[in-house]
């Protein structure tokens, strides 16, 4: 047995504890970098705060999906304003662009030298600015991860900045910054964070920390989501959604993803869809696709007993197998109105390049199986 296993250098959990960001950021630098989503409203009680510990902050705003133009803007930023920390507060995507940013502000050269797939992979050469990531919606798990995620408008394509390095210093979450969500986005940033938590627990690298993480995250997205959705202030669901979260970018980070996440590279850098929900779309034909393939190609595979743990982790039924697991991920996705992939634009027509490029992509390669093109295609068609 062999594994490595690393997350944020500091977890801080739990309700109210975003009152700590400031004191925290006072001791790690004197100008920060506050990258947020669209608007500074919501990170008004950050940007407070920090000015009240001395903290001299310039502000990124991240609209929609961060891209790698915008990271390679913000380094500009932060390098001009002589920031030497980085803190994002918001969803996925400003954690993902702060972590890019913090690492492009110190290593030189054009951001594509450094990215998966499309670049040339580089390592980073020098440690990021000083990384603190705070969360308000529970789905990514961004916080827990060594990579970020950012489109690529030349290539159409998302891709990933990935180095040990980017480890957050500091991931702080607070269940009570996720009180607002709207619905639709509870629903689609905890169903990624399901498929964040059952991805890696399937994965061919799944190891023992990841399998303890994911059967402790996966029973809380079960049994949480339906109530959040319901009633955003639900504090015991929001508190289970933020921990299942974390959770998954804590597995994800240390035993890799699957199709789901292989498709959701290329849809995401084509499609003006949210990363949860295509994951979300996704989710019920790549198990049903797995599990068929790992029965006629790798019938002794552990994969197949992962996946009957998943249904009885997912339906709370000791007798539970994949089929009640299937129903009951089904009737949650109609519950919580998610919709097909067609409703972001995807045709038939787009399917042949898009598995294609999905069966390049960094998360296809933990699959517990490898899937033909047939299969990918049958996934995608499915997904419709």
């Amino acid at each position: 047995m062999q594994f490595e296993f690393a997350t944020a250098g500091r977890i801080i959990f739990g309700a109210g504890t975003v009152r700590q960001a400031a004191p925290i950021a006072a001791a790690m630098g004197r100008v920060a970098l506050l990258v947020t989503g669209s608007t500074t409203r919501r990170a008004r009680v950050v940007l407070d705060a920090l000015a009240a510990e001395g903290v001299e902050t310039v502000t990124f705003a991240v609209a929609g999906e961060p891209t790698v133009d915008g990271a390679r803007d913000g380094a500009t930023v932060a390098q001009r304003a002589g920031a030497d920390l980085v803190i994002a507060f918001g969803g996925g995507s400003a954690i993902d662009a702060g972590k890019a940013i913090a690492a492009l502000a110190t290593n030189p050269g054009d951001p594509e030298e450094y990215l998966e797939v499309v670049g040339r992979g580089r390592p980073l050469s020098e440690a990021p600015l000083p990384f603190i990531a705070i969360p308000t919606t529970a789905g990514s798990g961004s916080e827990a991860t060594r990579n970020a995620v950012l489109t690529s408008a030349a290539h159409g394509v998302k891709v990933s900045l990935r180095s040990p390095l980017m480890l957050p210093r500091i991931a702080l979450v607070d269940p009570e910054l996720t009180y607002d969500v709207p619905p639709d986005v509870t629903a689609s940033t905890g169903l990624d964070a399901l498929t964040q938590l059952i991805e890696p627990f399937v994965s061919s690298r799944a190891n023992p920390i990841t399998d303890a993480v994911a059967r402790e995250g996966i029973p809380r997205v079960a049994r949480s989501l339906r109530g959040a959705f319901a009633r955003g202030d639900d504090a015991a669901a929001r508190e289970d959604l933020s921990l299942a979260a974390l959770l998954g970018g804590v597995a994800l980070a240390n035993g890799g993803l699957g199709a789901a996440h292989g498709f959701a590279a290329p849809l995401g850098g084509a499609f003006m869809a949210p990363h949860g929900a295509i994951c979300a779309a996704l989710l019920p034909a790549v198990i049903d696709v797995n599990v068929r393939a790992l029965r006629l190609r790798a019938p002794g595979s552990p994969a197949l007993r992962r996946y009957e743990e998943v249904a009885r982790l997912v339906t709370g039924e000791s007798d539970a197998g994949v089929p009640e697991g299937m129903a009951w991920l089904r009737e949650l996705c109609a519950a919580l109105r998610i919709p097909p992939l067609g409703a972001y634009g995807v045709s038939e027509a787009d399917v042949p390049a898009l598995v294609e490029r999905a069966a390049t992509a960094s998360s296809m390669q933990a699959n517990p199986v490898g899937l033909t093109t047939d299969e990918l295609t049958e996934i995608l068609l499915r997904s419709l």
